[in-house]
């Protein structure tokens, strides 16, 4: 008891963490790596793991994430020389260390005798020992003896010079409903309302008498219920998840040399929304993920979005701290990348800001749930296949390393991703097609086709560098975000806001002015009354299907884009989408989900009309990047195709993996190009 409560003490206010660039080791040059785990194998195989790694082009490896059972073994009974050991064998190989925290998976004594630790879901069952995950993010003690060991990692090997890095953790993602999170989540409420009767105003309480006379009486568990409570919970868990972080984080930070970095791997695919991803890595140095395909092929747009969602999160380049080496395990048909599929989907994270790419895993388990996931060696030790595409990424990494250092995506135009309006969406969607990702993705691949990069961002970052911002289903705009996008355009800048835009406040509740709420005296023009579809409806060029609003306008100088044709009786010969300019800029509003060959020419014309420079033309299924820095120009082609591509350069540049100049490209199916331009930069 004496030890848990000086470890608790120690964990009782959790310091804000500093902000600013990435420890200079993160992008100081292209890491291509793996997860390790030397626990798992005999100490005298270590060195040949190493040799092979180093053989394939390896620079970095990840251990330690899942090793709380060996460090230890018995409460208080510590053994941290064995990871001494293996990154001190590690810098024999020219290999650097990122040091996984191994607190998503506590050792089954702790959780036995310390059952408050558990995860308790939504009914209330809590967790049982042998999967993962089966912590409480909000449990004190488990916050404490968490605490204490990642110190104790920190104090084993923070100072050895092969250690970059510091991964918290591994793929965040559940929440706890125990007694602790129930108490933190009152708590939580009377913090931000102060009283009950302003929490029961904005929320409506009076709604279904819904109305609350003590704390204790708002609901906790994972249902459906008013849309107030519901984004406050969202809310709630975001802000649990960063504390539980901060409180590994900040004791490694206060421990480690400033040139260590700090970060945690997001898992869910990149898009997940369990919480904020914004908030998550606030705290944090440099944002990384998990790129996993899955079933079936890389799908180039939706992988290199999310890549672009993922640079947003910090707004800087990031890493991949896991991707698969061919296949996975889990997914309904866990197949093949096609040869070189492996190789294009690195290159592709790399020209979408990715600085390091290491595979999930270096060697398969002997046993365990996902014992029969792609590696890049089998339980024999021995290299699979897959190795040999390891070791052509590891030579092309070596050859374009230094072009690449310092260089990342610079865009003209930018896409608003908002947690707040997914989660709104989300809990009432209307409509079971109303795919959001689907709908973001519709207006990405226009522009991706146009440009070199487009950025993802959240709707509260920085906007004056863009030309161009898109914002689809911004369904939540407070005031303030309202007034920064209004300065947006009258600065100059062009808005353009989707079908769903502006329909609720920050507390969700529905804005009394009609969408897109605060922005529709900006737009001069107004909704009238949304439609959820069940067919599709004639617009001018076109169709739309899924989701269409009906628009009117307010002001004089607004001008109608689009109208739409025979619809349903309600939406005949209305405006689909309107425009405005205003000051310097101009604002947008696009009523509907118009089909692909519409929203081109509405994409097309806002490109020209905002002044955006397109990139240079390319065949369909390759794919164009940039990265810019250092006086570099950089670009990365990709052919996602089947079948070999021709691409004329717009003049002739250095071709950074065969050598020499070149005026023209040929790709072979999956193939890749990495490319520098003239200093002119000219495209």
């Amino acid at each position: 008891m004496k030890r848990f409560l000086a470890l608790l003490l120690a964990c009782v206010s959790t310091p804000s963490l500093a902000q600013g660039p990435a420890p200079k080791a993160a992008s100081e040059r292209l890491w291509l790596g793996s997860a390790w785990y030397p626990e798992q194998w005999p100490e005298e195989r270590w060195d040949e793991d190493l040799r092979l790694m180093h053989a394939h082009g390896a620079n970095v490896v990840r251990i330690g994430e899942y090793a709380w059972s060996r460090i230890e073994r018995e409460e208080g009974q510590y053994d941290l020389a064995w990871l001494q050991r293996a990154v001190r064998l590690a810098a024999k190989h020219d290999i650097k260390v990122v040091i996984g925290t191994p607190t998503d998976t506590p050792p089954a004594w702790l959780t036995q005798k310390y059952p408050d630790t558990l995860r308790v879901d939504t009914n209330g069952v809590p967790a049982g020992h042998g999967g993962r995950r089966q912590f409480s993010i909000s449990s004190p003690r488990y916050r404490a003896v968490a605490r204490d060991v990642v110190s104790r990692m920190a104090d084993a090997v923070g100072n050895e010079p092969n250690v970059i890095g510091w991964q918290i953790g591994n793929e965040h993602t559940d929440e706890s409903y125990d007694s602790a999170a129930r108490d933190a989540w009152h708590a939580w409420l009377k913090a931000k309302y102060g009283t009950l009767d302003r929490m029961n105003e904005l929320w409506a309480t009076a709604y279904w008498s819904q109305t609350y006379t003590a704390w204790d009486q708002v609901p906790f568990n994972a249902a459906a219920g008013n849309p107030g409570w519901m984004l406050d919970l969202k809310h709630f868990i975001t802000e649990q998840w960063v504390a539980f972080q901060a409180n590994q984080a900040d004791v490694v930070r206060g421990k480690v040399p400033a040139r260590e970095f700090i970060t945690t791997n997001l898992g869910g695919l990149g898009w997940a929304n369990r919480f904020d991803r914004y908030a998550i890595n606030r705290g944090l140095d440099l944002a990384s993920w998990d790129d996993y395909v899955g079933t079936g092929h890389l799908d180039a747009y939706r992988n290199g979005a999310v890549n672009d969602l993922a640079r947003g999160w910090k707004r800087q380049n990031f890493w991949v701290m896991e991707t698969q080496p061919g296949f996975v395990n889990w997914a309904p048909v866990s197949n093949m990348l096609y040869p070189g599929e492996t190789r294009a989907l690195a290159w592709q994270t790399v020209g979408h800001g990715a600085d390091a790419v290491l595979f999930w895993q270096w060697r398969n388990a002997l046993n365990g749930q996902e014992t029969m996931h792609g590696s890049l060696v089998g339980p024999d030790g021995k290299p699979l296949p897959i190795y040999a595409e390891a070791t052509q990424i590891g030579a092309d990494f070596a050859k374009a390393s230094s072009a690449l250092a310092g260089t990342s995506p610079n865009a003209e135009v930018a896409i608003l991703q908002d947690y707040d309006s997914r989660w709104a969406i989300d809990f009432q969607p209307l409509t079971k097609d109303y795919d959001q990702i689907g709908v973001l993705l519709d207006y990405y691949r226009p522009l991706k086709d146009a440009l070199g990069a487009v950025d993802v961002v959240s709707a509260n970052a920085p906007l004056d560098r863009y030309k161009l911002v898109v914002a689809p289903s911004l369904n939540v705009i407070p005031e303030a975000l309202a007034k920064r996008l209004a300065d947006y355009v009258r600065k100059g800048g062009h808005l353009i806001l989707s079908p769903r835009s502006g329909l609720k406040d920050e507390f969700n509740r529905l804005d009394t002015t009609r969408q897109p709420g605060p922005l529709a005296p900006l737009l001069g023009a107004q909704v009238e009354q949304f439609y959820p579809l069940d067919e599709h409806v004639a617009v001018e060029g076109g169709t739309a299907s899924i989701w269409a609003e009906d628009l009117t306008k307010q002001a004089p100088d607004a001008t109608v884009l689009l109208r739409y044709g025979k619809a349903n009786g309600w939406l005949d010969g209305h405006p689909a989408a309107i425009t405005r300019s205003v000051g310097k800029g101009r604002i947008s509003y696009y009523g509907a989900l118009f089909d692909k060959a519409v929203t081109q020419r509405l994409i097309d014309a806002a490109l020209a009309n905002a002044r955006v420079s397109r990139d240079f033309a390319t065949p369909p299924e390759v794919e164009l990047m940039t990265r810019e820095g250092q006086g570099r120009h950089i670009v990365i082609l990709v052919n996602h195709g089947r079948t070999p591509q021709h691409v004329a350069l717009p003049a002739p540049m250095t071709d950074i993996l065969s050598g020499g100049t070149t005026a023209a490209v040929d790709l072979a199916p999956e193939g890749v190009a990495v490319l520098q331009r003239p200093k002119t930069g000219a495209k």
